[in-house]
């Protein structure tokens, strides 16, 4: 009932996302244009709908797709201003070659369009905005009830995370073996589907949630395809046909939301019913049913799939220890030449799985080591309740003590170079991002050091440079001026050395940095 109550609602005050007024959108938001069809037969199979958008020279065709009770939708996300006009294509004579037309005025602010490839390693919105994600785990939050979610939203409203990997489908896994409250197909549970018929109230529920996500400025990685099955609902083993109509109704339904990402999978290399050549059919079908071109990954467990694939806009990888110490993390960038988000580098919690039992500093050493390799780590957090209430699945409240730590990394990044952090000097100091003459950060990890002799790697710098030093206290939170300003200059071939050589004084505790301006007055 209390999803009842929620749909109501909606068909109310209209769809959560979508512009009231029909006739007018804002660019990268939703235009919606629903259409009275058939009943009869199957229409999920049989009405093959769609649209043509054009203005000027621009034309975009997306997918409609049956949404219940005779209804059927089109979902367009503008990328230009100005009036476009639309008309549908069907096999059904009656939703044939209707058309109309869509004013499409100005984003409002916080509004940046969806997120694309930027700098060839970093990430930035459609209107060039840097974005430099942050991003957590809630595999499951959606398939828990609205309590329960609506508290998962004011967690994140308050979060220092701007990017949720969450699943499509629903988990039955350690701490997480509930019965949803929706299934996205027509049955009985747990076994007995036709994957032939979707149900609508589960996928307009997913949705209404993506529009809450983007509605705080999150982006929602959204996992096509999962392991945690293992024959109990039978979703992770579907036949090719009903795996392709799902993959096609899902981009049908939630690519017209600016802040869609597709992960086809998580762990795909769990799911031994499929090969290599099922995945490569998967992104296939997204790159070419998806008009907008939203950002495409699929995430490892033990084995790589292949991340040089040219449909894989970023490499989303599990791997804790490349992002334990220095040096490692940047190795990822050099294979695969485009950005790298370490989604999974274990989760901090109390769990008796290794997986599942990182301190909260060593989460945060993690996310700093992945940072100074220039690349990007996700979050997860793993702790013990007595209802299993475990944020990595089922959201709910953040317990751990890393999202503070993280928060005051986000604005060390947000207030740094725009264009993302580069490594300075990979092949010699692993310790070091920033932009060459112009911004450092330097990070000493576990490293206690009580002094720090003023020096940097030249990488190409040939002019003397005034610098002014702040240290950072990664874990309190900290930053602290060096009074002086100091000047570097070139040392032989490697090095930028103050002249006069000094040093300054350092706490000799754990976990400091130290963000290093260059004057140019």
């Amino acid at each position: 009932m209390r999803y009842a109550f929620s749909l109501i609602l909606l068909f109310v005050v209209g769809w959560s996302g979508f512009a009231q007024d029909p006739a007018k959108v804002e660019q990268w938001g939703v235009f919606e244009h629903a259409l009275t069809g058939p009943k009869d037969g199957n229409p999920f199979v049989d009405v093959q709908l769609t649209a043509t958008f054009q203005h000027d020279k621009q034309s975009l065709t997306v997918t409609g797709f049956y949404d219940g009770n005779g209804t059927y939708r089109i979902r367009f996300m503008p990328p230009t201003i100005g009036d476009w006009t639309f008309t549908t294509q069907c096999n059904c004579a009656e939703l044939t070659g209707k058309t109309g037309t869509v004013t499409v005025v100005k984003p409002s602010p916080g509004n940046h369009g969806p997120v694309r490839v930027r700098n060839r390693y970093h990430f930035g919105y459609a209107d060039g905005t840097p974005y430099f994600p942050i991003g957590t785990t809630c595999y499951a939050w959606t398939h828990l009830g609205d309590k329960i979610e609506a508290q998962t939203l004011a967690s994140l409203k308050t979060a220092p995370f701007n990017k949720v990997r969450m699943c499509i489908f629903p988990k039955w896994y350690a701490y997480n073996k509930l019965e949803p409250l929706l299934y996205p197909y027509v049955g009985t549970p747990p076994m007995k589907w036709d994957f032939t018929r979707f149900n609508p109230a589960f996928f307009q529920h997913i949705e209404t949630r993506i529009a809450e996500l983007r509605d705080l400025g999150i982006e929602a990685d959204l996992i096509l395809f999962h392991p945690y099955d293992v024959g109990h609902w039978g979703f992770d083993k579907m036949p090719p046909d009903a795996d392709d109509r799902y993959v096609k109704y899902v981009i049908a339904r939630f690519g017209a939301y600016r802040n869609v990402w597709w992960s086809l999978a998580n762990e795909f290399d769990f799911m031994k019913d499929k090969t290599d050549a099922d995945w490569e059919r998967f992104l296939n079908i997204v790159a070419k049913d998806d008009p907008y071109g939203h950002l495409r990954s699929i995430h490892n467990g033990t084995r790589l799939f292949n991340q040089n694939h040219k449909l894989i806009t970023h490499a989303s990888i599990q791997n804790g220890s490349a992002v334990a110490d220095f040096g490692r993390a940047g190795l990822y960038r050099d294979a695969f030449e485009k950005p790298v988000v370490f989604d999974e580098v274990k989760y901090e919690g109390d769990l008796e799985q290794r997986w599942g039992n990182l301190t909260a500093e060593e989460m945060v050493h993690r996310f700093w080591q992945g940072t100074i390799a220039g690349t990007y780590v996700g979050h997860g957090e793993t702790y013990k309740s007595s209802d299993d209430m475990i944020w990595w699945s089922k959201g709910g409240t953040l317990r751990g003590k890393s999202p503070d730590r993280i928060a005051f990394l986000r604005k060390v990044i947000e207030d740094g170079p725009k264009d993302g952090l580069e490594p300075i000097d990979k092949w010699q100091d692993d310790r070091t991002a920033g932009k060459k003459g112009d911004y450092y950060l330097l990070y000493f990890g576990k490293d206690k050091p009580t002094t720090w002799n003023v020096e940097l790697p030249q990488a190409g710098v040939k002019d003397t440079l005034k610098l002014r030093v702040e240290v950072l206290d990664t874990w309190n939170n900290t930053v602290t001026p060096v009074r002086d300003e100091f000047t570097v200059k070139p040392n032989g071939r490697y090095r930028l050395i103050a002249d006069p050589p000094v040093s300054i004084t350092l706490p000799g505790t754990p976990y400091l940095a130290l963000r290093i301006r260059a004057s140019h007055d």
